[in-house]
């Protein structure tokens, strides 16, 4: 099931099934998607697709993949490298990302499978986790580097977390359609030019293992969204290095899930 977020033509924002053979309307949700919900029946038309979820928390690892910690000369971990990023970064698709003016010469992008909890959860095991994810969706962990890496000294949150910069969509996945997540191919296309291609069999630790780690004496509450990394190909890895610039369109694809687009412009 692809459930969504979104602006009715009545002005209101509700929960809705998409079908994407009929993209203008949706059939409404009555209730929790977290908790107890009604597939209702009757639809309303869609006036603007949100992000899928405005979640409690948005925690994202790094160096995931392997040929991407490659790229970027970093050691294999021994446990995933989780960071936080601002909830008020959130955006959905066909929104824009706003280059910031506190700095937009260095902004990349980063073509990750997000994860959504469905059920509060703590200390649980890699074999139990998936019971907690409710589903998955597209996301770009929009990262200005040079914040990140000079700046801030290598502290990731502010550079990873001015606004805009956390793309989500255009839908959730429920968990049930998703037999192997980590076996999904994962691309990025910038102004229609693959940047990144890969799968996310490239990942140091499975989906379950990252829950399971990152729910250690940590609450996941219903609704957390968690961005399991990006391949290889972000921008400031290449020669010469390639960054957004306003004008751009930047695309996230992941099989089975969909296609998140978003135009970038720069912050006046």
């Amino acid at each position: 099931m692809k459930i969504i977020r979104f602006l009715s033509s009545d002005e209101t924002i509700v929960y809705g099934v998409f079908d994407p053979l009929r993209p203008e309307e949706a059939e409404v949700i009555d209730g929790d998607i977290f908790g107890d919900y009604t597939v209702t029946g009757g639809s309303k038309k869609i006036k603007k697709i949100l992000s899928p979820v405005s979640p409690p928390n948005v925690f994202a690892l790094g160096f995931s993949y392997g040929k991407h910690a490659e790229e970027t000369d970093v050691k294999y971990p021994e446990i995933p490298v989780v960071f936080i990023k601002a909830t008020s970064s959130i955006v959905g698709p066909g929104e824009t990302i706003i280059l910031p003016k506190a700095g937009p010469e260095e902004v990349d992008y980063e073509a990750e499978l997000a994860v959504v909890i469905g059920k509060k959860v703590k200390n649980v095991s890699p074999s139990t986790a998936k019971n907690y994810i409710f589903g998955y969706t597209c996301a770009n962990d929009v990262s200005a580097r040079d914040w990140q890496f000079h700046k801030q000294k290598n502290q990731w949150a502010r550079g990873k977390s001015f606004d805009t910069f956390c793309p989500i969509g255009p839908y959730i996945v429920t968990a049930d359609e998703i037999e192997d997540p980590d076996n999904l191919n994962i691309k990025s296309v910038l102004n229609g030019t693959v940047m990144q291609d890969s799968s996310t069999s490239d990942m140091f630790f499975t989906v379950a293992e990252i829950v399971s780690d990152l729910s250690q004496s940590l609450t996941l509450l219903p609704g957390t969204i968690i961005m399991t990394g990006t391949p290889e190909g972000v921008g400031f890895t290449r020669e010469p290095p390639v960054f957004l610039r306003g004008g751009d369109t930047i695309s996230v694809i992941i099989e089975q899930i969909g296609e998140l687009v978003n135009p970038v412009i720069i912050e006046k």
